[in-house]
């Protein structure tokens, strides 16, 4: 099992997403423990790490496979999210 991380800024962001979107990206994310690279996934090109689609929104997040960790370093909506 894996360790969740998230940053400060993307939990500002998520303090600005309404209560419904939170709680579906939320068990989501909970998922990612159990395993890093779900169907759906993809590796990112110009950035690193890997990207997960949830509804409208977009989560960003590298994985640490000797450390057991995951890092969401962005969640944003599909419009703002490779700015």
């Amino acid at each position: 099992m894996y360790q969740l991380s998230i940053n400060n800024s993307v939990q500002k962001h998520l303090d600005k997403i309404s209560y419904i979107e939170v709680k579906r990206i939320s068990s989501k994310l909970l998922q990612l423990k159990n395993n890093p690279r779900p169907a759906g996934c993809k590796k990112l090109h110009n950035e690193k790490g890997y990207r997960i689609r949830i509804g409208d929104y977009r989560v960003l997040y590298e994985v640490d496979d000797n450390k057991k960790s995951i890092v969401i370093y962005k969640i944003a909506h599909r419009k703002e999210v490779y700015r």
